[in-house]
């Protein structure tokens, strides 16, 4: 769910830039599996995340997968902050998208539309990205400024 629309510009940044090079096969029809998972704290909820840490990993994320559990999410992890840039291609179900700055702390949230190469993406540079089911933060009042717990971020 990457966008290489400015690849070009990104592999200047970082080393860690070149994965938006890496595109799964356009027929990506089964969903990745076996991702370790770590818990977030959201406010008063828990997410179950899977962890995308790879270049292969980050690349297909979430695509081909027909639904998600409530609670559940995928978290991308990235070697340097940027400038991160989703899009929706070959993924199913429709996402809430949340940059999120190395102290845990909710930088910007976007909504994704299913099948879209529409880019969103970050207003700061930034080393994770938090991916639930549409309309997931709204739904609890979790907005840009929030400070998630646990994760991948460090302590």
């Amino acid at each position: 769910m990457l966008n290489i629309k400015r690849a070009a510009s990104w592999i200047g940044l970082s080393a860690a830039s070149v994965f938006f090079l890496a595109q799964p096969s356009a027929a990506q029809t089964i969903p990745q599996t076996g991702l370790p998972v770590v818990e977030i704290g959201a406010g008063m909820h828990l997410i179950h995340a899977e962890v995308a840490r790879t270049d292969e990993q980050r690349a297909i994320g979430l695509m081909a997968r027909k639904d998600m559990p409530q609670n559940a999410g995928m978290v991308f992890i990235f070697e340097q902050p940027a400038e991160q840039c989703f899009w929706m291609r070959n993924t199913l179900i429709p996402l809430s998208v949340a940059f999120v700055a190395d102290d845990g702390t909710i930088v910007n949230l976007d909504e994704m539309q299913p099948l879209s190469d529409v880019s969103h993406c970050s207003k700061k540079p930034v080393r994770y990205v938090l991916e639930m089911n549409k309309g997931w933060f709204d739904k609890r009042g979790i907005k840009a400024g929030t400070k998630l717990r646990g994760g991948p971020w460090p302590k």
